[in-house]
């Protein structure tokens, strides 16, 4: 395609007409020569809106693109409503790789009941593989935020499914070839298929509803700097113990051939959250068939602390990701 926006034609054949999915809330949706969406709420809603953009890996973009969006959305308390795209493909995209995209967009957003409400798709010399842009909008009732810095000293901290899944997956589907010299076709495959665990929406709900102190999406940085920054936020140390946080043998083994850190690896599917009667959530999360595990403490003072046995480790700042290491 040619620089510039997507011809009008391009743009009613490719990426409005995979658009299906509505919500009763958006008054006004993706249309030619629209250039904002509008919403309504009620009287006793907020606005919760989340934006990210996707750069890491360009297979399965559109279905990364909601689920990443829609998790910062339901960690925060919210319900998903909408999402405005921004789309930007370099100059040797071609047309039904567009419609193909956003038929992957469109079949992401109906899964979790998310209207696409409109957006911007330019094809520019300034990306050499696509990249989408997600500003996600959603609604809360008022006095029902639930924010990352909201852990206190004693609070239970929690993560849910596994760490490293999105991670794992992305690495399993880019480097195929290079982990077939070690590993069986059916041990990749499984790995691919971590994608399916990736939305957060189901124990984000439960965890709303059991009055949890904060939730935090683990996401770039993995589950260290997820804990970093939700201690930070919250203005709390941390103890965790390093043996609790729960990782799937298949991430183990991925990481330890790219000689790569699982727990500084991106880790969408694992929710952290903070809360009272840890213990009493997590039973909540199993009874909904969601794995769930206690792994620490937050901690009067600023030390953030990795128990490992007789080895203790003070946490850092987020690092870079270390799939950008591998793919």
């Amino acid at each position: 395609m040619k620089i510039g926006k997507v011809p009008e034609n391009v743009l009613k054949r490719s990426v409005i007409r995979q658009l299906h999915t509505k919500r009763d809330e958006v008054l006004v949706g993706a249309a030619v020569g629209e250039d904002c969406a509008a919403m309504a709420l009620a009287e006793d809603e907020m606005f919760v809106i989340s934006t990210d953009p996707i750069t890491g890996t360009a297979q399965d973009i559109g279905k990364l693109a909601i689920l990443v969006t829609t998790n910062d959305l339901a960690s925060a308390g919210a319900e998903p409503i909408g999402v405005m795209l921004t789309i930007l493909l370099p100059e040797n995209f071609e047309e039904p790789e567009l419609k193909k995209m956003m038929q992957q967009l469109e079949s992401a957003c109906k899964d979790v009941s998310v209207q696409i409400m409109g957006g911007h798709t330019e094809v520019t010399r300034a990306v050499s593989q696509p990249v989408v842009t997600v500003c996600g909008v959603g609604k809360a009732k008022k006095g029902q935020l639930v924010t990352t810095g909201g852990a206190r000293p004693g609070m239970d901290m929690i993560a849910t499914k596994w760490i490293g899944l999105e991670g794992t997956s992305i690495i399993a589907k880019e480097k195929e070839s290079e982990l077939l010299t070690r590993y069986t076709a059916d041990f990749i495959s499984k790995a691919k298929e971590f994608d399916r665990y990736l939305s957060v929406m189901g124990e984000a709900a439960i965890a709303v509803s059991s009055g949890v102190g904060a939730m935090h999406d683990v996401t770039e940085g993995g589950i260290f700097g997820a804990l970093w920054e939700m201690a930070e936020a919250s203005s709390v140390g941390l103890e965790i113990d390093l043996k609790r946080i729960p990782i799937r043998q298949e991430t183990v083994e991925i990481c330890e051939f790219f000689d790569i850190n699982p727990y500084e690896l991106i880790s969408s599917g694992c929710m952290l959250m903070a809360a009272e009667d840890g213990n009493t959530l997590v039973r909540k999360l199993e009874k909904a068939g969601i794995p769930a595990v206690v792994i620490g403490k937050a901690t009067a003072g600023n030390d953030r602390v990795i128990v490992n046995e007789e080895e203790r480790r003070f946490l850092e700042p987020p690092k870079t990701d270390e799939l950008y290491k591998v793919v």
